[in-house]
């Protein structure tokens, strides 16, 4: 089975359709799949739920399909460094369903790990607790939260070999792996492809069952939060 695609294009041909749900890795900008983001927004699919950490930032990354009306809901954890966001929150434009980053990360892991529901401490007390199943344990109180699935996850690795095992390279290691586990179809997007085997196996992140289809991509890396010192201050 060939899962090498020859661009963002081809790998998400007959997997778009309106309103479905789709996971993105990245944290920030780090580790963001940006060519299939950019082949989304050309496809024109709307009404989209996301599960991602953040929602980019303004014009780039998911901030594209942000500013061009096509996401619908956003399922996240912090959505601060989007200007367009807010506006489009407190215009009721947009859903968001506002999760603590380690919920989420557990979340979509417990999704694609076919656990429907998992009990946490975290948010009891607070907002996010309204509306949730409650139940103690060893005299403490905890909230449930559900298991995350999409119709497609969108991931950036480092490194893939032919198979589709993925390597991915420091903070890029975000959220990426447990989307992967937690799609119907998962996409990678990787900066190297290498043949079956190459990999050393005790170096692979997230096996190739995981991954359907691949593309080898070209980056920008855009730098998110840019902080320098004038030279007299070295």
């Amino acid at each position: 089975m060939n899962k090498l695609y020859s661009d963002a294009d081809s790998a998400l041909e007959g997997l778009l359709f309106d309103g479905m749900t789709m996971m993105a890795g990245g944290f920030g900008l780090c580790g963001i799949p940006e060519n299939l983001i950019a082949a989304v927004h050309e496809a024109g699919v709307k009404d989209l739920s996301v599960v991602s950490n953040n929602c980019g930032v303004d014009g780039f990354g998911l901030g594209i399909l942000l500013d061009a009306k096509q996401i619908k809901k956003m399922i996240s954890s912090y959505v601060g460094e989007n200007k367009e966001f807010e506006r489009q929150y407190l215009d009721g434009e947009l859903e968001l369903e506002f999760n603590p980053q380690g919920t989420l990360a557990e979340r979509i892991r417990a999704g694609g790990a076919g656990i429907p529901g998992f009990y946490t401490k975290t948010g009891v007390g607070t907002l996010i607790a309204e509306g949730k199943d409650h139940r103690d344990f060893d005299g403490e109180t905890y909230i449930m939260e559900t298991g995350l699935v999409a119709d497609v996850s969108i991931i950036k690795a480092w490194k893939a070999d032919t198979e589709g095992n993925l390597v991915y390279r420091k903070t890029a290691r975000n959220f990426n792996p447990m989307m992967a586990t937690a799609g119907k179809v998962t996409i990678a997007e990787v900066e190297e492809v290498v043949p079956a085997g190459e990999l050393d196996p005790d170096h692979i992140h997230t096996p190739g069952i995981y991954i359907q289809r691949m593309i080898k991509g070209n980056f920008e890396k855009r730098i998110e939060q840019r902080t320098t010192r004038s030279r007299e201050d070295v």
